[in-house]
This record gives C-alpha cells, structure tokens and sequence, in this order.
C-alpha cells in the first residue's frame, strides 16, 4: 500500500477558464515550476508531467510516498512486473526467464533470472560493466528490513515470513550493532550467479506480488551503497530503462534513457475484447523500450499553474497517479463524464477509470478521546463516521469524481464487492446522536457542546495540510462536528510532517489517501492489523479476533474459504470503525494527441517507457 495525501486536497479555483493560452497563463505556469521544452532537437522524444505533490527520494530502503516510488520503480527492477495491457491485471518475468518454480505447499519459491543484464553506469562500478545478479535481488530484501533505515514497508516484508530474515532484523535491534549483511538467511539464498530461492515459514500462495514491487524490491549493486553512504537516496542505480540524469529536490527531476539498457521490447496480453489494449498491441508490439529518450518531471503544487501548463502545451498530459486532471477542472473538462468539445477540437483525449484506491480518515487507537475498545469509544467513532456528509463532500469537493466507500478493501482488488453495503457507506445523523447520547457524551452545561460520560471535556483535533482544498475539507469536518455538537481544532502542518507524526502514533485524527499496489485486497487489510501498529497500520488498531483472521488469510489460497474470511474482516473494521473509508476515487487521465499507447498502471506506477511521442503533432514541430 502507498499511503499518499489526498490528490484532490489541492488548491480549489472557482470559475471557468478561457483555454486559449495567454500571456499571464504562462507566466503563472513559470512561477509555479520549471518550463519544462519539447526538446532541442526534433530527434529526441521528451516526455514531460507533473508531480501534484512533493518527491522525498529515491532510495527504495526509505521511501514509502507515491511520487517517490514513481521515480524508483522506473529506475530499479524486481524480478517480476504487472502486463502493460492485461485486464484484470496479471504478473510476468521482468528480469526472471519464467514464472517462479513454487512448492506445493507454497513456501519454496525458485526464480531464474536471465543472464547478461547490467547496472546502469556509475563511478560506485570504478570503470567496470557490472552485470546483475542474485545477491543483489537478495541485498533489496536485506536493505528493506535493516532497521538503520526504518523502512516504513519493513513489516510488510517481514510477514511473508522468510526464513531467517526477521531473526537477523532482531539481532541487530537486539546488540544495537550494524545489520550483518553477510550472515546466511536460510529463506533467501542465491543458488548461483542467475538463481534466488526463497524458503517462507509458512504458505504464501501471492508471493509473486510482492516479487514484483520494483519500486522497493528491484536488484541493487552493494557496491553502490558503499559508494554513496548518506547519499544513496540522490544516487539510484539500477538495471532499468532510465537513470537520473538530473535533480533538483521539491521542484524537477529528469530521467533520461538508460543507454545501457538491454534489448527488451513492447509486448502484453490483452483480453480479445480488449479494443483499447489490442489497438496498442497492434501498434507498438515489438518496438524496443523505452520509446521516449527523456522524462521531465516538475513538482508543480498548485492547480491553476499544472492546468495552464497542460493547456499551453508545456505538459504532455496530466496523467497517473501522481498527476491526474486537477479535481477542480473535472466539470470543465469533462462536463458529464464526457471530454469537452473545446478540448476534443485540439485533439485532447480523456481516460476515465474507478482508481484502486481511497479517501479515509483514521482514528489514534492509543488516543485518550477516540481510542480504546470499551463500547463508549467504539460508540464514539460510529457516532462520528454516521456523521460524516459524504455525499456532501463527493458533490462540492470532489466534484462528483468519486463514489462512497462501503468498506476498506478497493476496487479491482480481491475482496472488494460492489455490492457490499454496510454501515461505513451510510449518513445518519439522527443515529449517530443518539449513540453519543446512549453513551453519556452529552451537553451536561448548556453550552452546546457535548462532553465525556465522566462529565470532562471533549477535544477533537484533526491534522491537515496548509492547501486551500484541504481548507475545504477542514470546513466540511468542522460542519459535520458541528452537527454532533463535538468540538474540534484543526492542527495544520506539511504533509510529510503530518506522516512522521502519524508513524510516531501522536496524531489523534487525520485523512489521507491509500492506493492498492497489487491485486490482493489484503494489502488493505494492513492497516489494522495490530504487528503493523505504527507502519500501514496508522490507527494502531489491535484486535486478536481480527490478526487470527488476517493471518489464517496470508496462508490460503483464493477461494471460498478465503472470500468468507475477507467478509469476516471488513464486518470487523465497520464495527469498531478504527479508521472510516470515505470514498474510492475517479481518476481522470488527460492528454495530447502526441502521447501514443498511454494506459493508466491499475497497479504498479512504471509507464513512462511504454508510451510513445509524435514529435511532428507536437509544439514546435
């Protein structure tokens, strides 16, 4: 799971816009963050986006923010990766010859890798063409779990329960000493140069999604990691098809084509009555990747300046996750669902897709005023989700680009039904104060405000951002509090400030964004299962009665058995409501008629060297 701000908390600007680009356009667009040009010559294909929110690096042992992980899972390559054009989506060899050779019991899996593939070019190598191999796969497994570096995806990991490798992660919590990246790890041994073997504690039977999380798991040179130190998060090095050519921290990155990078081509599997994939296979099946010699990527915060600068021609598109069509400009541009005609006469094409994805709010399970198990507390937090409008919020914040969210699990995801109803999706104020009142949270004062069933004062504090669409969602909250005569301060700082404060378990309420980064659903699970407390699992929810379920889980295979216990869990999430799932977003994806082959990741985030420029349609040409 991507824990990510909420893209839609961004700035909202009220009013049409002319589309004919103008002067102030550009200048806005300038002020906001770099002029990203075509290109000097019309031989190089240059890709440019936007990144809506903040980069924090790129090393893969650190980072856990979507934008992040965009940048790495283009540089790195784990051993595995999702089919271009599959639906519904399916895993295949990046850098293994084959499909991993799995036990039947679904604890040893045995991975080929192919030979003759090398790291990109760097000083760490001193001159010397360095090939991949085995034991760098295993250093991205050993690097994730080190605690020198906190990984926020560590525990995720340390659940597939490799042999070996949570004993070692202790030992160095243990002595306080190095993590011993020599030391044997029975689960994870490479048999050769070309051969990694994983041995689980238990059956795993989707070991093969975390096997293709190249963002975090791609291979990795020990020697780079030497070479940089402190370093390394401005210095990735990897096997795939751009480097970092250029970098300036909060404002541009610039990938530029890997000149070393192997012979692989275009390919996919699209469904037979797939007419969007099968016209992208016909047209790119077997062009050699990537298919753009660049990528410029600038941090462009606000709305208004990202939008003019897709107008003017300056962004290529505003596309993915990491920078769809600002919420704001949804009716504008796609007034009904449907693109524009003023925007259709340019060529302009829209993709309009139910993300696997969602809004949610969190509630501090450790909190004095919303934690706790007792019936009052968990009373407390149904009272406040009944409360929450969130067809208000889907109507006048998020401009109908949403629909509301039953439970935790997300589309496209095992586990998710669509017709599952239950009382996460529901508004009912009337029944939301009358919990408060059946518990003792009432007005004891006169002053309209309810206070604790002990007679002490009530305070709600919500952590937002400092955005002015997060000032929306901060109102609406308000509204809502309000109507249950619950008292609440909004605490507003950065949103990576935000995260370490919800990582160190001293935020009591904040909402955020989380994204699905393979198909199992029980990635959404995470975030309450209790041995996650303060990593996914933000609320720090414990529930035993809830970690049976979610373990029993890990061990089967999908089917009936599996599909009860998922129902199992979601019925537990509604009813102690540790955290409350607003919606699942609609993402919008705009671009230019130049951008050729595009097609939204549903998992996963690499895309850039799939798509192809027509230099002659585009500005300049």
């Amino acid at each position: 799971m991507q824990p990510t701000p909420d893209p839609h908390r961004r700035a909202l600007l009220l009013g049409p816009l002319a589309v004919a680009a103008t002067a102030a356009a550009a200048s806005a667009t300038t002020a906001a963050g770099p002029s990203l040009a075509w290109g000097a010559a019309a031989t190089r294909k240059v890709l440019r986006v936007a990144f809506q929110i903040s980069e924090t690096g790129f090393d893969p042992a650190r980072i856990s923010d979507l934008y992040s992980v965009t940048v790495t899972a283009h540089i790195f390559e784990a051993l595995y990766a999702f089919d271009a054009l599959a639906r519904p989506s399916k895993i295949v060899p990046l850098v293994a010859t084959a499909l991993p050779e799995v036990s039947a019991d679904f604890k040893v899996w045995t991975v080929h890798i192919q030979p003759g593939i090398y790291f990109a070019d760097d000083p760490a190598f001193k001159g010397q063409r360095r090939e991949m191999v085995a034991d760098d796969h295993a250093l991205a497994f050993k690097r994730l779990v080190d605690p020198a570096y906190n990984s926020p995806a560590a525990e995720s990991l340390l659940g597939e329960g490799i042999v070996g490798l949570g004993a070692l992660r202790e030992r160095a919590l243990k002595d306080r000493q190095p993590f011993d990246y020599d030391a044997p790890v029975p689960g994870l041994r490479a048999l050769g140069r070309h051969t990694l073997q994983f041995t689980l504690a238990e059956p795993r039977p989707r070991f093969l999604e975390t096997l293709a999380q190249s963002a975090y798991l791609g291979a990795q040179a020990r020697e780079v990691v030497q070479f940089y130190g402190d370093r390394i998060d401005a210095h990735p090095v990897g096997t795939g098809p751009f480097v970092l050519k250029q970098w300036r921290r909060g404002s541009m990155m610039v990938l530029a084509r890997n000149p070393g990078y192997r012979e692989r081509f275009f390919t996919g599997e699209p469904g037979a009555d797939d007419a969007e994939g099968q016209a992208i296979l016909q047209r790119f099946q077997g062009r050699r990747l990537p298919m753009v010699d660049e990528v410029q990527v600038a941090v462009i915060e606000e709305n208004q300046p990202r939008w003019l600068a897709f107008l003017n021609g300056q962004l290529d598109g505003l596309l993915g996750q990491t920078g769809p069509l600002p919420l704001d400009y949804a009716p504008l541009a796609l007034p009904g669902g449907l693109i524009a005609p003023h925007l259709a006469k340019r060529g302009i094409r829209a993709i309009r897709n139910r993300a696997a994805d969602c809004a949610l709010t969190y509630f501090n399970m450790l909190d004095p005023v919303v934690g706790g198990y007792t019936p009052d507390k968990v009373a407390l937090r149904r009272a406040i989700a009944l409360g929450m409008d969130i067809g208000r919020e889907i109507r006048l914040v998020r401009r109908g680009q949403a629909v509301v969210a039953q439970s935790p699990l997300l589309p496209h995801t095992t586990g998710y039904d669509p017709g599952f109803r239950s009382e996460m999706g529901q508004f009912d104020l009337a029944r939301a104060r009358a919990l408060l009142d059946m518990h003792g949270y009432i007005d004891r004062n006169g002053d309209g405000l309810r206070e604790r069933p002990d007679g002490g004062p009530l305070e709600f504090v919500q952590a937002s951002e400092p955005s002015q669409i997060s000032r929306q969602f901060d109102e609406l909250t308000r509204r809502n509090f309000q109507a249950l005569g619950l008292p609440l301060r909004i605490a507003t700082q950065q949103w990576p400030e935000n995260m370490k404060a919800a990582q160190a378990g001293t935020l009591q309420m904040w909402a955020l964004g989380d994204s699905a980064s393979a198909p199992d659903g029980q990635q959404s699970l995470a975030r309450c299962y209790g041995p996650q407390a303060g990593q996914e699992n933000l609320p720090r929810f414990k529930l035993p009665a809830f970690d049976v379920i979610y373990e029993r889980m890990l061990r089967l295979p999908d089917g009936p058995e599996r599909a009860a216990l998922f129902l199992q869990a979601k019925r537990l999430v509604v009813a102690y409501m540790p955290i409350k799932v607003h919606v699942h977003r609609i993402s919008n994806d705009l671009m230019h008629p130049w951008v050729l082959g595009y097609r939204r990741p549903v998992f996963g985030a690499e895309w850039w060297h799939q798509v192809d420029l027509d230099a002659g349609l585009a500005p300049g040409a």
